[in-house]
């Protein structure tokens, strides 16, 4: 199963079957890989579709240039290209497109077996980590804004507030807002309990003097690999 089924040499040619076999096996697979990876996850109808038939598409370049040096270069020198003309993605996204470039070498070289053998370890690994606590942050974990007046000093401003109501506070970034007027303070900090959010802003407000102040979850998609 494991063997490649283009037993014939390079200068005999790919026959019609063979190229068939190889660009169905190819579409399917890339298809799955496609619907795997929007599993909790969400992304464009382009990157989908572009996922979908990329391993194909690998396939036929690696068909087309195998036993030719020159042809390779070419190649891999396109590609080199389109590098440069991408725009990054998030390391799911990466992670996803190397995984259909790998199915495509597979397929192109003939080893459908292994093509469809990466598949379904590396997708069972996939659902898996996805489905459990791997590696993401905990709901208690915040990004906390507070805006506050140029007269106040921020330096430990509210680290007694902090001391009641979190396990730990961290201040992130300092920026100047309104011309310069205000002070907009981001702290990432950890609840000790999650119902006792309200009661912390309630006296946040009280001593930045009712200015904005904006809470919520750390958004998970800033990580680019």
């Amino acid at each position: 199963m494991l063997n490649t089924i283009l037993t014939e040499t390079v200068s005999s040619g790919i026959t019609l079957p063979q190229l068939i076999l190889c660009t169905l096996t190819s579409l399917g697979i890339g298809i799955v890989l496609a619907f795997l990876h929007t599993y909790k996850n969400t992304s464009s109808k382009n990157f989908v579709m572009t996922l979908a038939i990329l391993p194909a598409v690998v396939q036929a370049v690696i068909m087309l240039v195998n036993g030719n040096l020159g042809t390779g270069v070419a190649v891999m020198g396109a590609f080199g290209l389109v590098r440069f003309r991408s725009a990054p993605g998030n390391a799911r996204e990466i992670g996803s497109v190397f995984l259909a470039m790998a199915i495509g070498l597979a397929t192109g070289m003939g080893y459908l077996g292994i093509a469809v053998l990466l598949l379904l370890i590396i997708g069972a690994a996939i659902l898996i980590l996805t489905g459990i606590p791997f590696g993401s942050q905990s709901f208690s974990q915040k990004e906390l804004k507070v805006t506050i007046p140029e007269n106040l000093d921020y330096a430990g401003i509210f680290d007694d507030l902090f001391e009641i109501y979190t396990k730990s506070a961290e201040l992130m970034k300092v920026r100047t807002t309104n011309m310069g007027s205000l002070y907009e303070l981001c702290y990432r900090i950890e609840l000790k309990k999650e119902e006792e959010e309200k009661a912390m802003l309630d006296d946040i407000r009280c001593r930045n003097g009712n200015l904005t102040i904006v809470c919520g979850r750390i958004a998970e998609n800033r990580e680019e690999l």
